[in-house]
């Protein structure tokens, strides 16, 4: 059940909130309401001129921007398709899912359009800057003539001005198809999922509910916009209930990052476990580690007060007024994830993928359990394919209003992706206990069955190892009967405490016997692979596992 269309959310606040800000370039440009407004309905006449229809698509293929913003705006407002193509990828595979979405206009910024092929996107009529919304390509003069007669055409069909009383964005078009979003490639060539507006209604509803924003709030969108978890959390649900969104461009370094969070002063982050585990390890536990401070840690009362300094300081680097931390595309180290709740840090697991929209799972800061990814979404329905989901791992399947209606011209992809009565697979191994609280054990893809018949979680061992010194990432595969652990070290550290040659040799030996001390004799390690170079990520920082098998 949706309570408001998140179009008509979106009416709402700009008709309130007309001359506040709404999308900005952090130390740049910036929209209010209102002018997003007129620029939507500019490009709303100009798509008409275009002969673009209902249902056609349209890809954005650009760096995060207040001007990304506008671009999906106006498509989705205009009833066409929303195709947001991460920035990242491969010129060649840009043209190709341009191609494939059969998109008739390209949303770009200047940097890739100098690297595209128009000749290989047949179907595109016309290419926009998203860098100054200027024409970079018409297939045909007319367009151009129109392109360039847009500004006389809206004056003339507002001839007393735009304001709010002209805004009025479609509904009842809920099952009617919104985005094509392809997928990040974590696991080989992108599938362009299919989403319904009902889709993003209901998580901007989910959102609004259990994180909700007015005028004054503010969000600083890091994630790429083209990946749903971003998109929808640092754009559309703030963007739509009143707050501001304030874009960082390409992927800052931490001290840009930390610098925009202090001048922002954000309500929420949206972020992955990796950005918050560099700041524990980086920032937190060389503190931690010092012999005083294991002892004082250990006092009663002594204990919470330091843990509250660290949670000021914590909350403080971020800008003072986030409320919550939400985490999500990975898993959390465990031992960062129980500091975190030892010091009462507002953080939570959330669990979804760009097939649900991409919510599915999310509880609360102050009643997460710790190790699990929260309870379903008020949108779907999660059951577990197992004999018994309270003790025996298995896939986790999901139902609902915000689940995908496939993938875009792959049939056979589609079918695969659901059971026969409706279930989507989504590929990940779990447990559900008695409260409906949800534990990931790993995906299924990347389960190993032992030569005894055991199943092998990876990401279980990983996680011991990456809770250990001078690890910073690992990835643990099969080779043979064998199991293999490719194990990224943070070489500086490593260094400034004078481990390196035969010294570094030990202290792998030394991990390794470390981590089979805790395994079951079906899950020890018979070697460690060390890498000169971090492990290759999409854009969520997920590693890409299909590298290193």
């Amino acid at each position: 059940m949706i309570n408001l269309h998140f179009l008509t959310r979106l009416e709402n606040s700009v008709k309130k909130y007309w001359d506040f800000p709404v999308l900005c370039n952090y130390r740049g440009s910036s929209y209010t309401y209102g002018q997003m407004a007129t620029q939507i309905a500019k490009f709303d006449l100009l798509l008409k001129e275009a002969g673009v229809n209902k249902g056609d698509r349209i890809a954005i293929c650009a760096k995060n921007s207040a001007n990304w913003g506008i671009a999906f705006f106006s498509t989705v407002i205009y009833e066409a398709v929303a195709v947001p193509i991460l920035v990242d990828f491969h010129p060649e595979s840009v043209n190709g899912l341009v191609d494939h979405s059969e998109s008739v206009i390209l949303f770009t910024d200047n940097d890739v359009w100098q690297k595209l092929n128009i000749e290989k996107m047949p179907l595109v009529k016309a290419v926009i800057s998203t860098t100054d919304f200027s024409l970079l390509y018409a297939r045909e003069e007319a367009f151009a003539n129109k392109y360039k007669e847009m500004d006389e055409m809206f004056a003339k069909k507002y001839p007393s001005g735009f304001g709010a009383d002209d805004v009025k964005y479609p509904t009842g078009n809920d099952k009617d198809l919104a985005i094509i979003n392809y997928t990040s490639g974590s696991t080989g060539t992108p599938n362009g999922v299919m989403l319904r507006y009902e889709c993003i209604s209901a998580n901007v509803d989910f959102a609004q509910d259990r994180l909700p924003c007015d005028r004054g709030d503010q969000i600083v969108s890091m994630l790429p916009m083209a990946h749903m978890y971003g998109m929808m959390f640092e754009f559309i649900y703030p963007a739509c209930c009143g707050a501001t969104v304030y874009y960082l461009g390409k992927m800052p370094t931490p001290a840009v990052l930390l610098g925009a969070m202090a001048e922002v002063k954000p309500y929420l982050i949206i972020t992955v476990p990796l950005v918050m585990e560099k700041i524990f390890k980086g920032k937190v536990q060389p503190a931690l580690n010092k012999p005083i401070m294991k002892i004082l840690t250990k006092i009663p009362g002594v204990n919470q007060l330091i843990f509250k300094k660290i949670r000021t300081t914590l909350l403080n680097a971020f800008g003072g007024k986030v409320r919550v931390l939400v985490m999500g595309g990975a898993a959390l180290n465990p031992e960062v994830e129980t500091w975190f709740k030892r010091f009462k840090l507002p953080f939570t697991i959330g669990y979804g993928m760009t097939e649900a929209s991409p919510l599915l799972a999310y509880e609360p800061w102050d009643t997460f359990v710790p190790r699990s990814c929260g309870k379903a979404v008020e949108s779907v329905e999660v059951r577990i394919d197992s004999s018994n989901p309270q003790k025996i791992v298995g896939e986790i399947q999901a139902r609902g209003i915000s689940i995908m209606s496939g993938y875009f011209k792959n049939e056979e992809a589609t079918k695969a992706a659901f059971t026969a009565d409706g279930w989507m697979n989504t590929g990940d191994l779990g447990i559900i206990d008695k409260k409906g609280n949800i534990f990931i054990k790993g995906r299924s893809k990347n389960m190993i069955l032992s030569a005894n018949g055991q199943n092998i979680y990876p990401e279980e061992i990983e996680a011991a190892f990456n809770n250990q010194d001078y690890v910073l990432e690992s990835v643990v595969v099969s080779r043979g009967v064998n199991l293999v652990a490719l194990v990224y070290f943070d070489n500086d550290k490593l260094k400034n405490d004078g481990i390196e040659g035969e010294l570094f040799n030990q202290k792998v030996e030394e991990i390794r016997t470390n981590i089979n001390l805790t395994m079951p004799v079906y899950s020890k390690i018979s070697e460690i692979e060390v890498r000169k170079e971090p492990f290759e990520k999409t854009p969520k920082m997920s590693i890409k596992r299909f590298l290193y098998s």
